[in-house]
């Protein structure tokens, strides 16, 4: 089996980011036009530098993807220019634990509009696009927080569940007409996930001894299920939510 995007247009959000630059790099190394889309500028800079020469064409857009107006404009001047986006990859997010009744309202609309809105914008610019050329795939990088509760992490956890939702109703409203739309909630190794895990119990050692594999994951090992579900033989995977967590779920109802 051969995964190989040559000649598809693949959006990746949050690609300065740990998941997202091994997508990027993973993408175009199948030949993908890669289009990364950060708002920090260096980190973009600096995965650009790590795209091998061979690879697919690969671009950068710098953008605050909490806006929904840039939201708008930068999938607007994707399709003004490729004409098509075959791959939307919505992976940038973010979160820090914090108590629900610590959160004030500016808190809680930025962890909305990045976790939420943006995935929700890009997705409803892109999708006559979609429509129009015959079909697409739409993945979104969710949590397992979206489908049970985790203590500091509940509005972050409701934002993702509002995308676990809307990706199931993209595949189901929209599957007639090419488009797959899933969801995939990785356990990796970013620094972000590892911070979060120094505020549990028993630390990030304690979490990692109580996992069926005993590690967390890479992200290469995600970058790779995003390459599978985006392909042709993902090509009947519709509306699911996919962990990526080495095992995780499946200790979710033992009580721990």
């Amino acid at each position: 089996m051969k995964i190989d995007y040559s000649g598809k247009t693949v959006v990746i959000t949050g690609a300065g980011g740990f998941i997202g630059s091994a997508s990027a790099r993973l993408f175009a190394q199948l030949g993908a036009r890669v289009i990364a889309v950060d708002i920090d500028k260096p980190s973009l800079a600096e995965l650009a530098e790590s795209v091998t020469a061979d690879a697919g064409e690969f671009t950068t857009a710098v953008a605050a993807l909490t806006d929904p107006d840039t939201v708008d404009a930068l999938v607007d001047g994707i399709m003004r220019d490729r004409g098509r986006i075959d791959l939307l990859f919505n992976n940038a997010g973010g979160m820090m634990p914090t108590p629900m009744s610590a959160i004030d309202r500016a808190e809680f609309e930025r962890l909305r509009a990045l976790n939420f809105d943006a995935v929700y914008h890009a997705c409803i610019r892109a999708l006559p696009g979609m429509v129009e050329v015959g079909g697409g795939v739409i993945l979104t990088t969710t949590s397992s927080a979206g489908t049970g509760a985790v203590r500091g992490l509940g509005v972050y956890g409701a934002a993702k569940a509002g995308v676990n939702s809307l990706m199931r109703s993209i595949a189901v409203e929209y599957g007639k007409d090419g488009i797959r739309a899933n969801a995939i909630a990785p356990s990796a190794a970013s620094p972000g996930m590892l911070a979060y895990l120094e505020t549990l119990p028993g630390g990030r050692q304690g979490f990692i001894e109580s996992q069926p594999m005993g590690r967390v994951g890479t992200a290469a090992e995600v970058a790779q299920v995003a390459a599978f579900l985006g392909s042709e033989y993902a090509s009947f995977v519709n509306g699911v939510v996919l962990p990526v967590d080495g095992g995780i779920e499946a200790l979710l109802a033992t009580p721990q």
